[in-house]
């Protein structure tokens, strides 16, 4: 058995395999046809084998066959493959998703590829496999205000989580250094704030600048595509919109949103540096209308429960030195910047309410009062979501101990801008999302909805470098996040693990991923003389 994430169960049976050929049917009832679309296009264009839906009322034709099965979990599934047919059953359309996912593992590397190398030989081993995921939140952060990826990238991306039973894209679309989306409201935000005049290469230690100007951004049209993209496969697109801290394009952009009585900010453009920015948005009653503004067109285009709002890295110091912030504190009689910090942000997570939606933020959210209804991304280590579990909060566990994949994969020299702690392939498969504090208390454990790896882009300039950060190290997160494995890492099966990924590198490769290479970069993922920032030892449980 070599699928990657793996099943709960998995049995071979003794029949003869399934023979895929130009007869084969490929047919389902009332609820599958979304699933039928996506399974004959990616296997029609791999083997080049029709795969119809037969004829009408004609039963007994050798074929694939999908059903729902009202008892099942809506993203569990049966496939179970005789000689006769292939059989995927599932309480939902997602289940039948990730068992077609499954499918494909199961007929071979080739069947990943765009185009047939054959158009014969093709066979499913006789197989029964029943699976349901362990977490309703498999996620992946995908930062592409640091460094923008076209749209066509962005879809690459969807499929590469779908092949991994990956179903949240977080989509970090504004930072100091570029907003992605445009706001029709606004046109400045996408026409001053979608691009800077350089970008830092590397790490701030090295002090090199690439003197080229940087940006992009994505219509509203794009993003709805891409949603819609997304959706087909079975994945939620959540949008972060970052307040009131990593706002400085924003204010770029428009310079009222920022503290005026305290900084220059008709001065303020794009910002160029990587790191936390002293620039953050002010708070007054007009701030908070333009973000409305901004939200209202925003959950037009995204349909998902969770509007992420960042909430993180948000110095005070311009606040402490604002007369009109601290008069805001006097007025909302708030004890300090902490406080007026989860005002702001309890401001929209009743506005989120009211509208059907959840606000969902990094664990900085906690400082200062944590809004009501709030989800948390607990990303500075395990307390602070086992603090907001234990508060009756959702969480999702993205520690950047353990599952940043910006950060280095070896510690040897030939590592492309080598930053943070080691995060081998072998240290991201023994993450577990459930910590010890919680194992112990059921209630607050089940606060934990997910996990999720975020793939912070200061550092990739381009599509293949996210390929080389992100992979073969997403593979072992998926069935981190997906499969029910021990809860002591140290009793994971990583030779298993390992001997499985020996049969899922040529899927990467058909795929076309520029993963790194087990024995390390290639010459051209190296990045000689760029500075890092590697922190030596292992990493802090925090």
């Amino acid at each position: 058995m070599d699928l990657i994430p793996a099943p709960l169960h998995f049995l071979a049976t003794d029949g003869e395999p399934f023979l895929l050929d130009p007869g084969t049917t490929l047919r389902g009832g009332p609820g599958t046809e979304g699933v039928q679309h996506w399974l004959r296009a990616a296997l029609g264009a791999a083997t080049g084998l029709p795969l119809g839906p037969g004829e009408p009322g004609v039963l007994g034709a050798r074929g694939i066959e999908l059903a729902l099965d009202a008892d099942s979990a809506a993203e569990g599934y049966r496939l179970e493959a005789t000689a006769e047919r292939v059989l995927i059953s599932a309480g939902g359309e997602a289940g039948l998703f990730w068992g077609a996912q499954t499918l494909r593992q199961l007929l071979g590397p080739d069947a990943f590829r765009r185009a047939p190398l054959r158009r014969d030989g093709w066979s499913v081993p006789a197989v029964v496999v029943e699976d349901a995921p362990r977490f309703g939140w498999r996620g992946v952060l995908l930062d592409v205000s640091r460094h923008f990826l076209p749209k066509a990238d962005v879809l690459r991306y969807l499929d590469l989580l779908a092949a991994h039973k990956l179903n949240v894209l977080h989509l970090h679309l504004t930072d100091d250094q570029g907003w992605r989306i445009e706001i029709k409201r606004y046109p400045k935000l996408t026409g001053t704030g979608g691009w800077r005049e350089r970008s830092m290469v590397g790490y701030r230690s090295g002090g090199v600048r690439d003197e080229r100007p940087h940006g992009g951004y994505y219509t509203q049209d794009d993003l709805r595509e891409i949603v819609a993209y997304a959706a087909d496969r079975q994945i939620t697109v959540v949008p972060e919109v970052d307040v009131p801290g990593h706002a400085q394009a924003a204010i770029a952009a428009y310079p009222e949103l920022g503290n005026q009585d305290v900084v220059d900010t008709e001065a303020l453009r794009t910002w160029t540096d990587w790191g936390v920015n002293p620039n953050v948005l002010n708070v007054e009653e007009s701030t908070l209308r333009f973000y409305e503004n901004v939200l209202e067109e925003v959950l037009e285009i995204f349909p998902s429960t969770f509007v992420h709002l960042g909430g993180d890295e948000c110095p005070k110091e311009q606040w402490k030195a604002s007369a009109a912030a601290q008069n805001r504190i006097k007025e909302l009689d708030l004890a300090d910047e902490d406080e007026l910090q989860s005002w702001f942000l309890r401001h929209f997570d009743t506005w989120l309410a009211e509208r059907g939606r959840r606000l969902i933020g990094w664990d900085e959210i906690l400082e200062g009062g944590l809004a009501p209804g709030a989800a948390v991304s607990s990303w500075r280590g395990y307390s602070a979501g086992v603090a907001a579990a234990r508060a009756g909060h959702d969480v999702v566990m993205c520690p950047e101990q353990h599952v940043y994949l910006d950060h280095r994969q070896a510690g040897g020299p030939d590592e492309p801008v080598p930053v943070g702690w080691v995060r081998s392939l072998e240290d991201v498969y023994r993450f577990e999302p459930v910590p010890p504090a919680l194992r112990q208390d059921p209630v607050a454990a089940a606060h934990v909805i997910g996990t999720q790896a975020n793939l912070w882009t200061e550092f990739m300039e381009q599509a293949r470098d996210v390929d080389y950060r992100a992979f073969p190290r997403l593979a072992a997160f998926a069935e981190v996040a997906w499969s029910r494995l021990p809860e002591q890492p140290a009793d994971r099966d990583w030779d298993g693990f390992e001997a499985r990924m020996r049969a899922h590198y040529p899927r990467l490769d058909a795929l076309g991923v520029e993963y790194r290479q087990p024995e390390g970069p290639k010459p051209w993922q190296r990045r000689p003389g760029v500075a890092g920032r590697p922190i030596e030892g292992l990493p802090p449980e925090v």
